[in-house]
């Protein structure tokens, strides 16, 4: 079943671009020959194991000391994203990065207007907005943590849930739901290949980040199989 690694503190998180780039020492293990370097790449303290492969671009497989731990990439990194954005945004405000140009995203009125009403708090999660005339939002800034994302469905995406969300959400919520919603478009897509080298940095954050068993949707992150589920499965005892 999955289940959750906590940690005294949040990790430092990079870009989705290059989440490697921050990841723990320990994290960057290449396969090697020397089996005893294998046995040491999924000792006990690497609970999620080591990476072993990934299958349709979508799902990392790695060995546990006990069994076998299969990983949602997506899911897990938009986990990842989202403790760094809410440690950021408790310490004051989260880090932004001012586009080049700034983008004019069209919205329908009443999402324009959602967006406007939470400027204030959106420019505190990193993105700042304003009005530009009869249902457009200028975008000046996003989130440092996102790195090169899709600007006009970021604030789409946003519109949508606050509209949704309406005025009777409370106010810790609905920067709860502005968080999730920006980190998920941060994280690493279903669909991209990864190394060994970057599965296995993507392991070792999720071993010290709060929550990382479920993505900010609730659902599982992780599941792992033990040897005695997989002996069950093809009928050894």
């Amino acid at each position: 079943a999955a289940q959750a690694f906590q940690s005294p503190s949040p990790p430092s998180l990079a870009q989705p671009q290059d989440f490697l780039a921050e990841a723990p020492p320990q994290a960057r293990y290449e396969p090697a020959d020397d089996s005893s370097s294998s046995e040491a790449a999924i000792a006990p303290d690497y609970p999620l194991g080591a990476a072993k492969a990934q299958l349709h671009k979508t799902y990392i497989v790695a060995e546990t000391a006990s069994g076998v731990c299969i990983v949602d990439q997506h899911a897990a990194h938009e986990r990842l994203v989202m403790e760094q954005m809410k440690a950021q945004y408790e310490q004051g405000q989260i880090k932004s990065q001012a586009l080049l140009l700034p983008e004019i995203v069209e919205l329908p009125a009443d999402q324009t207007e959602a967006v406007l009403a939470e400027a204030d708090r959106l420019k505190s999660a990193g993105l700042e907005v304003e009005a530009f005339g009869a249902g457009a939002i200028l975008v000046r800034s996003v989130p440092a943590l996102l790195g090169q994302t899709d600007v006009k469905s970021l604030l789409s995406d946003l519109a949508e849930e606050l509209v949704h969300l309406g005025g009777a959400t409370a106010l810790s919520d609905r920067t709860g739901y502005i968080l999730a919603t920006m980190s998920c478009h941060g994280s690493v897509r279903a669909g991209r290949r990864l190394n060994a080298e970057e599965m296995n940095a993507l392991l070792r954050q999720m071993e010290v980040t709060p929550a990382a068993g479920q993505c900010n949707h609730g659902r599982p992150t992780f599941v792992t199989l033990s040897l005695a589920d997989l002996e069950k499965l093809f009928g050894r005892s």
